[in-house]
């Protein structure tokens, strides 16, 4: 039976993209078409899409438009173009976006001090929209209320309240986020093929830039040295750029500071632009005799368990395999409590980071084609054992979608089916047909971070 073990490899320059998919307006018009279907389904006349610089993902799904420095609402109704209200600076910008909708200059939107000499007020520009009285608003924000949300309902929105009063006075208005961000068939749970090579775009870059870092870090150079090292194509962030060593490691989440990195610390770092993100953690060692004292079974007391849990996850996923039993797998092998396994050891990934989960305990739903989900399995041991982290995105397609991705981005295709092979031959890791890796350090976990070509495998 295959074990976890360390061994000693090369990793396959799988290559960076020299072609940027794009969504064809046509996408975005069906989305649309599809949104307001959902919509009457739920029983609302009229949906009220909100986005800023945090929570741009909905708007930017429905329209191609990324908020930047401001707010922005998109206003669907049936029978006529979607209307996007946004502030001074955005009123260029959108001309950019590759959606069909019109536009509205909303000057409350705008930044402190920034001229409002065009203003008109909110609910006049909601009336040009096509908002009346009397109508039935599902507002989306980003956020999805759980049950278990003391006190959650439908009636709670999360939009700023100077937005949120004036479609309440409208008429009814309740939570429609769902309809986007749902995990079982959300819209943006299943993607089209085009938005699927976008993710993997984007992935490379992510993935690549931890890849510089693992192959050139070393001790004595400073944090914000390292982070340098990622060398980032200046694509749109999903998230701050995270790394860090030394006490702060442990949170994770720390951006870089001056900090110089000394040898023997533990180092984490992560890597999000949008529609992706890779993170790796381990030690700032060659081998187990330079880790600090106490811990020289690091990789045999939590690297190797780890490891060998998130392998039968890889083997595991699928279309049609549970949300549950991704999560039973990883608690069976993991599931004690030095381990620190507390959030969901998987989630769907779009244009934000963490979009929905479908990996719960006791989760039924089933992973569909078309979904693009994040291999997000983290410990946080809270010892001196301190963490590992294998994080990268995936994606499920069945047999005429991976045809499509095949036939419209060959380039792609070739570096998805390099590290598939990858995976099988060198990592012992063998995904089903339907599961295409897009990162470019695939299951590729050194921990001796000086010794970057000393890596896990099942053998």
């Amino acid at each position: 039976m295959p074990r976890p073990i360390l061994i000693d490899t090369d990793l396959p320059e799988f290559g960076e993209p020299t072609v940027q998919p794009a969504i064809p307006t046509s996408t975005y018009q069906a989305r649309v078409a599809e949104a307001m279907q959902r919509a009457r389904t739920a029983e609302h006349d009229a949906l009220v899409v909100y986005g800023d610089r945090e929570h741009a993902a909905n708007v930017a799904y429905l329209t191609g438009y990324d908020p930047r420095f401001e707010e922005a609402l998109l206003v669907v109704l049936p029978g006529r173009r979607p209307t996007l209200l946004v502030g001074n600076e955005g009123w260029s910008y959108a001309e950019l976006a590759g959606g069909d909708f019109d536009r509205l200059l909303c000057q409350t939107f705008s930044l402190p001090g920034q001229p409002r000499g065009s203003q008109k007020p909110l609910p006049v520009l909601l009336a040009e929209a096509g908002l009346v009285k009397g109508m039935r608003i599902g507002a989306v924000g980003w956020k999805i209320f759980e049950p278990a949300d003391p006190g959650a309902t439908v009636e709670w929105l999360d939009l700023p309240e100077f937005i949120a009063s004036h479609l309440r006075a409208i008429g009814p208005t309740s939570n429609a986020t769902a309809i986007f961000q749902n995990p079982e068939d959300g819209l943006r749970a299943i993607n089209e093929v085009d938005q699927l090579a976008g993710f993997e775009f984007a992935a490379t870059y992510a993935s690549q830039a931890l890849r510089n870092v693992l192959f050139g870090l070393q001790p004595g150079i400073r944090e914000l040295e390292a982070a340098r090292l990622m060398a980032l194509p200046g694509l749109p962030l999903a998230c701050h750029p995270m790394l860090s060593a030394g006490d702060r490691a442990s949170r994770g989440l720390p951006s870089p500071s001056a900090r110089i990195i000394a040898a023997g610390d533990p180092f984490t770092m992560a890597c999000g632009i949008q529609g992706a993100l890779s993170a790796r953690a381990g030690f700032v060692v060659a081998s187990a005799a330079e880790l600090p004292d106490g811990i020289q079974d690091y990789v045999e007391k939590l690297v190797a368990p780890y490891f060998a849990a998130v392998a039968e996850w890889y083997e595991a996923v699928g279309i049609g395999t549970t949300g549950g039993a991704l999560y039973d797998i990883i608690h069976r092998r993991i599931g004690d409590p030095f381990f620190g396994v507390g959030l969901n050891p998987g989630h769907l990934i779009h244009i934000d980071e963490w979009m929905h989960s479908p990996i719960f305990p006791g989760s039924t739903i089933p992973l569909r084609s078309g979904m693009a989900i994040q291999v997000d399995v983290i410990p946080a041991t809270h010892s001196p054992w301190f963490t590992t982290n294998i994080e990268d995105g995936i994606a499920l397609a069945d047999t005429p979608l991976r045809a499509e991705f095949a036939a419209r981005y060959p380039e792609a295709w070739e570096r998805i089916e390099a590290r598939r092979a990858f995976m099988a031959d060198v990592l012992g890791i063998r995904l089903k047909p339907e599961v295409l890796p897009f990162s470019n350090i695939p299951a590729y976990l050194p921990p001796f971070l000086l010794s970057p070509r000393r890596v896990m495998a099942m053998g």
